[in-house]
């Protein structure tokens, strides 16, 4: 475990999240944070400095911190920070680190027995989550999925047996495609929800099944998206449909211990009963 410096000189690292849509969601701590802050670190300077604007901020320096430049900007800002100064590191939108860029940064200053400290705020995820009608008990946050290939093929079939609450964000010109695979794999009367420009002028929310938000919903949809899908009911997987799964991996040219992990994984089904089920198939003549 690391222990937080507590040298009274050193400068302190800041995530401030900062509003997905309503600027009067920027809390007043933010707004002190940013303006005393040495260095605000972002994703982008020009929607930054343009967020800075019309919020009648004034940043001392902007330093591009970025999902290719999150980790060679950290000297800079661990430089910063020994020296007694804060840096405040912000996102597009939303709170940093939340499928944004950040937590690599939070690491390395951490690491090097830096302080870390948080200004919480707007998250599309946990707002999404609120909105959606669906249980708030347990939940798992996937983000963006894969665009395509075998590793979008399973996250997605992942979610078929997944029994918390889900949140994803989608780009709206593969949303009705998601929405319909999503209603192929996990059930087209799955609960969801399709939350769209949250806090902003044209927020939408639209809550039913899977099959009738895939209905509903075009790729020429606008904004930004956040789906939420209910959790799996509690059913037994039948070993027929465990040795169909193993049949498509292994006619697929993949190795039975690799079909044996993709199938447990993506069936919610214990690995043992798997392997015993994989070595009746591949011992059967």
């Amino acid at each position: 475990m690391n222990e937080i410096s507590e040298t009274p000189d050193q400068g302190t690292l800041y995530l401030v999240a900062t509003p997905i849509g309503n600027l009067g969601d920027m809390s007043e701590r933010a707004r002190e944070v940013i303006e005393q802050a040495a260095i605000v670190a972002c994703e982008d300077t020009r929607r930054t400095g343009r967020l800075l604007e019309l919020l009648q901020l004034r940043a001392r320096r902007l330093l591009v911190a970025n999902e290719h430049t999150e980790l060679s900007v950290a000297s800079t800002v661990i430089e910063v920070l020994v020296q007694g100064l804060d840096v405040a590191l912000v996102t597009d939108a939303g709170t940093p680190a939340i499928s944004d860029p950040g937590q690599h940064l939070v690491r390395y200053v951490l690491d090097a027995g830096c302080q870390v400290s948080v200004v919480p705020g707007p998250t599309a995820a946990v707002a999404a989550l609120v909105l959606s009608g669906l249980p708030t008990s347990r939940w798992v946050m996937e983000g963006f999925l894969p665009r395509k290939g075998k590793e979008r093929d399973t996250r997605l079939a992942s979610l078929a047996v997944e029994k918390r609450t889900t949140v994803l964000f989608e780009s709206p010109r593969r949303l009705k495609t998601t929405l319909q695979e999503l209603a192929d794999l996990c059930g087209a009367d799955r609960p969801a929800a399709v939350m769209r420009e949250l806090t902003k002028l044209h927020e939408e929310g639209v809550r039913g099944s899977l099959g009738e938000l895939a209905a509903r919903f075009s790729n020429q949809v606008k904004g930004e998206i956040v789906v939420v899908i209910g959790g799996a009911a509690d059913v037994t997987v039948d070993d027929d449909v465990v040795v169909s799964a193993l049949r498509k991996e292994l006619e697929s040219g993949t190795t039975r211990r690799a079909a044996i992990d993709h199938t447990s994984a993506t069936l919610g089904v214990a690995r043992n009963r798997v392997y015993a089920l994989a070595l009746e198939l591949t011992d059967d003549p």
